[in-house]
């Protein structure tokens, strides 16, 4: 099989062509400015080009802020792009694989969401996100869609780059302590990510590494692991003022892919550890 995957340049896109590599799957990368996924025609002619025996879709707004304003365009990414590729992939009579986000779920459950929870976004970018949800199941019959939570991994901007970044000379770094959800390393979504496309059982899923944790938590681990002298200390969500909310408690339940797949994902905390060494930023 080739798989053709879109927004390849960015995390997620980035370790799905390194595992297909080391498994020796073909696999044609696709991104701006080759690929516009915004554009129906131009999809359909680089699915009818390249013929593909799958379409793994990473390209998204991931501008949590920004889409408050700048809705249409969050819009167009992360739904109307989906819509696109879900009717290539139907006429083509192939699967697509689509990603979305914890940010779909409202926060207030206390416990980790399910596929069966009612998605209730409360922020412009968890709503784009949904309909792009909706777009890619109604428009194709061999669909995963795939909501993953804090994704981080090389090459973009993430939480933990960030935390490094913010702790470089500073005394003292106040994190949020009331964000609780689950991290979720590139490096280790991408396996899975393809056994899940090989069993054919399309469908809804929740991904990412195991364990639970608060940013503050996962904060005071990047900076012991780096060795740096900074003090981390508990912050409430309130105290910082953003133009998206964020949901309180939005962990996934893991327990679908766990049981097709028969093994559960790697700890968030071995994960952070082995993120690290990968960019150098380990003591």
């Amino acid at each position: 099989m080739k798989i053709m995957i879109t927004g390849a340049n960015g995390q997620l896109g980035r370790d799905l062509v390194r595992e297909c590599t080391r498994r020796d799957i073909a696999q044609v990368s696709s991104d701006l400015p080759r690929l516009d996924v915004c554009d129906l025609a131009a999809v359909r002619e680089a699915v009818s080009a390249e013929r593909p025996g799958a379409l793994i879709n990473c390209s998204a707004y991931n501008a949590v802020d920004k889409a408050e304003s700048d809705f249409e365009r969050a819009r167009l990414v992360n739904a109307a792009g989906p819509g696109n590729l879900a009717i290539a992939a139907e006429e083509a009579g192939i699967p697509l694989m689509h990603f979305s986000t914890d940010f779909v779920f409202d926060g207030q459950k206390g416990e980790p969401y399910t596929i069966a929870d009612e998605p209730r976004p409360i922020s412009r970018y968890g709503e784009s996100k949904l309909l792009g949800e909706r777009a890619v199941m109604e428009a194709c019959r061999r669909a995963y869609v795939v909501r993953l939570s804090w994704v981080f991994g090389s090459g973009n901007v993430n939480f933990v780059k960030k935390i490094l970044e913010w702790a470089a000379g500073r005394e003292v770094l106040r994190v949020v302590d009331d964000q609780i959800s689950r991290p979720a390393y590139t490096v280790d979504l991408a396996p899975l990510i393809l056994d899940l496309l090989e069993s054919r059982a399309f469908g809804l899923y929740h991904l990412a590494n195991s364990g639970i944790c608060s940013r503050y938590e996962w904060a005071c681990r990047i900076v012991e692991l780096a060795g740096l002298s900074t003090r981390v200390e508990p912050a409430k969500s309130a105290e910082f003022e953003t133009p998206a909310n964020r949901p309180r408690f939005s962990a996934l339940d893991l327990s679908r892919i766990e049981s097709l797949l028969g093994r559960e994902p790697p700890d968030w905390k071995d994960a952070t550890q082995r993120f690290l060494v990968e960019i150098g930023a380990d003591k």
